[in-house]
């Protein structure tokens, strides 16, 4: 059996004020695809201001959105492939 490693850099870049955070996440397969998504916080006007968790929780969100387009992604081609629907499991 052969053993393949590959790697692959998931970027995350935050936009901010005072109340709301962004994330915008995106990863590039080694076929040269591009998977993007986005999440969002706010931040609630008697709460700390903590930049910090504002990035936590909205890149969060973003890589669970980038996950699911992933696996949308993947159960595209397994039915390409095979010619029959495959159903994802979602946790």
């Amino acid at each position: 059996m052969m053993h393949t490693t590959v790697g692959w850099h998931v970027e995350l870049e935050f936009k901010e004020d005072d109340q709301h955070t962004r994330a915008a996440a995106l990863v590039r397969l080694p076929d040269g695809t591009e998977v993007r998504a986005h999440g969002h916080a706010s931040r609630h006007r008697s709460d700390a201001n903590q930049p910090r968790v504002g990035e936590e929780i909205a890149g969060a969100r973003a890589l669970n959105e980038l996950a699911m387009k992933l696996l949308t992604k993947a159960h595209e081609e397994i039915d390409q492939a095979s010619g029959r629907t495959s159903h994802p499991i979602h946790v």
